[in-house]
């Protein structure tokens, strides 16, 4: 599915059929341990675009294309179980040092340009990377990243192409209010130490310690400093 959002950038990439029809395959697998995922996949909510590599700037303006799309439908109806991939046709060879840099490149290069174009960060969430309540923001809308890759140490983390997964904010926050994000994160958690034979250590809720630590995958320690720096006025 291509973003609906009106765009000079839309033209498709010419493996977007592969990489779609690959990530479809790998979220219906069964041991594939987020039921978030799953559900958007189910409700035709999961939308992916396809682009060249994660090691380039080439697609950063179709990409943040699509998440002002993605913003903007989202205002329109806030409905849960939704997310943006943006999947990569390589390298596919990147270690998972190589992958969290690539990826926090793109997130620096989306966000320069999201900055650019004048859109206001997301109140509701800190542009400091090492702020417990940090989150992302496009098009005025807070947002989460999931980093998959070839090369990643947990197996819920693995796919054969390397891809950025961004998930709403104000997703969490509904199912917070509905009383249902604690028995989501449990289930999500439960499946992945039955693939990988423990919990991730990596995971803590919003709030708690700063989400950026979770993107790309990479299990890291306190001394370890998020790149990202947020060019605008939060």
């Amino acid at each position: 599915m291509t973003p609906t959002f009106p765009s000079p950038f839309r033209a498709p990439h010419p493996a977007q059929h592969d990489l779609e029809t690959l990530l479809a395959g790998h979220v219906a697998a069964a041991d594939f341990p987020c039921v978030g995922a799953k559900a958007a996949a189910a409700k035709g909510t999961l939308e992916v675009l396809g682009c060249t590599a994660i090691d380039s700037s080439w697609d950063d303006l179709r990409i943040h294309d699509g998440l002002l799309g993605w913003a903007h439908t989202y205002r329109a109806d806030p409905g849960l179980f939704r997310s943006l991939a943006v999947v990569f046709e390589g390298p596919e060879d990147l270690s998972e040092a190589d992958f969290e840099a690539a990826l926090w490149a793109r997130v620096q290069s989306l966000s320069d340009k999201d900055v650019w174009r004048g859109q206001d960060y997301d109140a509701r969430v800190s542009a400091d990377p090492m702020d417990q309540h940090f989150s992302l923001s496009f098009g005025g809308e807070a947002f989460f990243v999931v980093g998959l890759h070839p090369n990643a140490s947990r197996p819920a983390r693995r796919f054969a192409r390397p891809t950025m997964v961004f998930n709403l904010h104000d997703q969490f926050e509904q199912l917070r209010a509905a009383g249902r994000y604690e028995n989501m994160r449990e289930k999500i958690m439960v499946r992945d130490e039955a693939v990988a034979g423990s919990r991730n250590p990596m995971l803590a809720r919003h709030g708690e310690a700063s989400e950026a630590r979770q993107y790309s995958g990479r299990a890291v320690d306190d001394e370890w400093r998020c790149p990202f720096r947020y060019a605008g006025d939060a």
